[in-house]
């Protein structure tokens, strides 16, 4: 039970990756509030209650800072703090840079780089009342070591997270908050069942198929398998561990080629 008594916002915690940070961190103990504005935010929650865990959840687009500033005051009524922030929430939506509306563009800075800012943001006080806190941000191995066609808006935001990341850790050591990044490969969720059918709607699974062929460990993550590496972030479990991104591929960008060796 490392995580015990903690308080844990997840972004994006109804569906994904951000749905399997959720269950283990329950399962070792956390208090869970999810900000999501997915319509299964609903469900999840009374879930989840249902099997008679603590957890609430608020319905709130991270790119709306109105929205964000909400959420958080309502929180401010219910925890005097916050232990860990898991900035989860992100899009991913395939699409050729020269083809690529700046209206598509925009959406996923709005998300990926300016939610995760609003969130963490208006949560700092309460990260800082908690005297030891930590912050565990979603990159990708995407933009910051590898990236496929299409994918030039996300890899760019991607990357942009390892900057906040870096950034942020330094300026809050000194307040006792560790502020660390995941770097997942293919983990398979909505999201990537999505690029999938984008990538080959008559046979998308024949596109899972070749992504897990790809990776050494010859399959995709599973959404608890992320959810780990976060809780041991968001423990004491890695309390000298911040500003780092760790990968977590299967693997995935370790060959340099997929024929030469012995």
């Amino acid at each position: 039970m490392k995580l015990d008594g903690k308080v844990a916002v997840v972004t994006g915690g109804a569906m994904g990756n951000g749905l399997g940070i959720v269950k283990v961190f329950l399962k070792y103990g956390a208090r869970v509030i999810i900000l999501d504005y997915s319509d299964e935010l609903v469900k999840v929650v009374s879930d989840f209650k249902n099997e008679g865990y603590d957890v609430i959840g608020y319905k709130v687009d991270i790119s709306n800072n109105k929205e964000v500033l909400g959420a958080v005051k309502d929180i401010e009524t219910k925890f005097d703090k916050i232990d860990i922030l898991v900035n989860n929430a992100g899009i991913c939506i395939l699409e050729k840079f020269d083809t690529m509306s700046l209206e598509l563009r925009d959406k996923h800075f709005d998300i990926n780089i300016k939610g995760t800012w609003n969130v963490t943001h208006a949560l700092l006080p309460l990260l800082k009342k908690a005297g030891k806190a930590s912050i565990v941000n979603l990159s990708s191995v995407t933009g910051v070591s590898v990236a496929d066609s299409g994918e030039v808006a996300y890899a760019t935001t991607k990357a942009a997270i390892m900057g906040f990341t870096k950034g942020l850790a330094m300026e809050l050591v000194n307040d006792g908050i560790r502020v660390n990044a995941i770097l997942p490969g293919y983990v398979m969720t909505p999201m990537v069942d999505a690029m999938a059918k984008q990538s080959n709607p008559s046979d998308p699974q024949s596109v899972i198929d070749g992504i897990a062929g790809a990776i050494p460990m010859k399959r995709l993550a599973n959404i608890e398998e992320l959810g780990e590496l976060a809780a041991f972030l968001g423990s004491e479990e890695s309390s000298y561990i911040t500003g780092q991104g760790i990968v977590i591929d299967g693997a995935s960008t370790l060959p340099e080629t997929l024929t030469m060796g012995v």
